[in-house]
């Protein structure tokens, strides 16, 4: 947990600054932290994925997890789901703010509140950098990727605080349910898992690492949300054909 226990701190912090200075990071600055952070996203995937002890595994848990997630499109469910809350966030907001006077004012602070919350919170928890962050701790890895995630969501929070407000603060309560639980789950199936599927599914996830890395640089949109499926493909293999 000492991932997501970092990336609420990093959070409430930017958080606070931004609501405290209300500073916008000039756009150039928070590009070349991307890229960095872009490049050592690659960096950890390509160590991950060398790791496995069968390639044909890897490539077919890769190709079919892509298939069924490209089937399923769980990248346009997420995304979806993000609208959904958006909208019935604002229409929430917008029967209450039929009052008159100072029950107004509170509807509209109570509005720009929630809205702060719940935008910052899909934007730190809604990506394949959550999961397969999680992931990584949960199986006993190094925290490398959360750690660079709470980095990132750091800075963004400065950003979203410095427009939505003290909102974006106590996103770090759903992140906390969120990204902790999926770390809870992973660190309770390593119990059971034998070695060689921890170690196909962390080769997996690094070469989804490489395609998050490739997405942050801007060099070609991968959809790594729907190639999540294959994590699981790559335990399956596993289990049954490398134990």
């Amino acid at each position: 947990m000492i991932g997501t226990l970092v990336n609420v701190g990093t959070v409430i912090v930017g958080s606070t600054v931004g609501v405290l200075v209300g500073f916008r990071m000039p756009e150039r600055l928070a590009r070349i932290a991307f890229q960095g952070i872009a490049l050592f996203s690659m960096a950890i995937g390509v160590s991950m994925a060398i790791r496995t002890a069968n390639w044909l595994l890897l490539v077919m848990s890769l190709v079919v997890g892509a298939l069924v997630g490209e089937l399923i499109d769980i990248d346009r469910h997420l995304t979806r789901l993000g609208d959904w809350l958006k909208v019935r966030l604002k229409f929430a907001g917008g029967e209450e703010e039929g009052a008159a006077g100072g029950k107004a004012r509170f509807s509209s602070a109570s509005l720009r509140f929630s809205e702060g919350m719940v935008t910052a919170f899909l934007l730190f928890c809604m990506g394949s950098m959550t999961v397969l962050g999680a992931i990584e701790e949960g199986l006993g890895r190094p925290p490398n990727l959360l750690l660079a995630k709470s980095f990132m969501d750091g800075f963004a929070a400065i950003a979203l605080a410095a427009t939505m407000g003290i909102g974006v603060a106590f996103s770090v309560i759903p992140l906390l349910v969120y990204q902790g639980g999926l770390t809870l789950l992973a660190g309770s199936l390593q119990g059971v898992l034998a070695d060689a599927v921890v170690t196909e599914v962390s080769a997996v996830g690094g070469l989804l690492l490489v395609g998050l890395g490739i997405t942050m640089l801007e060099i070609k949109k991968v959809k790594v949300l729907n190639m999540l499926p294959a994590l699981v493909f790559a335990g399956l293999l596993a289990f049954f054909f490398l134990r």
